[in-house]
């Protein structure tokens, strides 16, 4: 492994888990929208292999993602694993045949693909698990504790080390708390879309990382216009400016950009470590609320 220095520096989660800030996401590594096959296999194959490489420890996959094609990447180019690679994957979806994402949320189906996970990535026990519960749009009020507690005693089983939830809101957090402890929530959060800003420092105070997904979703043409500003005006790219605003918004902070190429990953590793400074800070903190 290259002894490099990655943006940020690494985040606990648990006693036995400790993760680069700077992940990887692997949904791009499978066809468009995430389904079918790589439209460069052997590219893929080196895009995980430089994740090791450049020091990254935190992977972030789902078997839905393909489906199965990025965990079945993920064992070629990787297995056998190295001793400090942490792969998180998710539960809760499944594909349909026109790449649809229907839900698949009975125990019974979290079940089934805490198995399919192990058995694709060629492990004996997962890392992490996050349930993927809510929408497109974000998180759906109720109760999550049927699916919660069927991963928990998947847990006890000695299948999964960890648990964590994805498109969650601060209650359904605190329930699952009561039935298992949490390392981490990912949701939707970006410069532009701050409606967890009160859950980013919750999970914080609680030691729980917090790794937000679309770090360009979502935005407005005004919010668009004030992230091209400040990036014109530091000579960076957008992406720049919106990993590193994440980064520097929370030690709790974990990212998970992804990329199909050798290229792009770098350059987001890179981007991640760019200081903004406190006018641009501020600046972009101020479009969170921008029409």
């Amino acid at each position: 492994m290259t002894n490099t220095t990655l943006p940020g520096g690494t985040y606990r989660l648990a006693d036995d888990l400790e993760l680069t800030r700077v992940g990887y996401g692997a949904m791009q590594l499978a066809g468009p929208g995430a389904f079918g096959p790589p439209a460069d296999h052997d590219e893929a194959i080196r895009v995980l292999r430089e994740v090791v490489d450049l020091g990254i420890t935190h992977i972030d996959t789902s078997d839905y993602y393909g489906p199965f094609v990025t965990n079945a990447l993920i064992r070629e180019a990787l297995a056998p694993y190295p001793d400090d690679l942490r792969i998180v994957t998710k539960v809760g979806a499944r594909r349909d045949e026109q790449g649809g994402w229907p839900e698949a949320r009975e125990p019974h189906e979290l079940i089934e693909q805490v198995h399919d996970n192990l058995r694709n990535l060629g492990v004996e026990r997962l890392d992490v698990v996050n349930l993927r519960m809510g929408g497109m749009e974000g998180p759906q009020p109720g109760s999550i504790a049927p699916q919660f507690e069927a991963l928990a005693e998947l847990q006890q089983q000695g299948l999964i080390n960890h648990l964590g939830l994805s498109t969650v809101d601060a209650e359904q957090l605190a329930e699952a708390q009561g039935i298992a402890p949490v390392v981490c929530v990912q949701n939707l959060y970006n410069v532009a879309h701050r409606e967890d800003d009160p859950f980013v420092d919750l999970t914080a105070a609680q030691g729980i990382a917090f790794v937000p997904y679309f770090p360009l979703g979502g935005f407005s043409p005004i919010q668009s216009g004030a992230l091209d500003a400040v990036a014109a005006r530091l000579e960076v790219s957008r992406l720049t400016v919106a990993l590193s605003w994440l980064l520097q918004r929370s030690p709790n902070m974990l990212l998970i950009p992804g990329t199909s190429s050798v290229a792009h990953l770098r350059d987001n590793v890179a981007s991640a470590g760019f200081a903004l400074p406190a006018d641009a800070v501020a600046e972009l903190d101020a479009i969170g609320t921008a029409a």
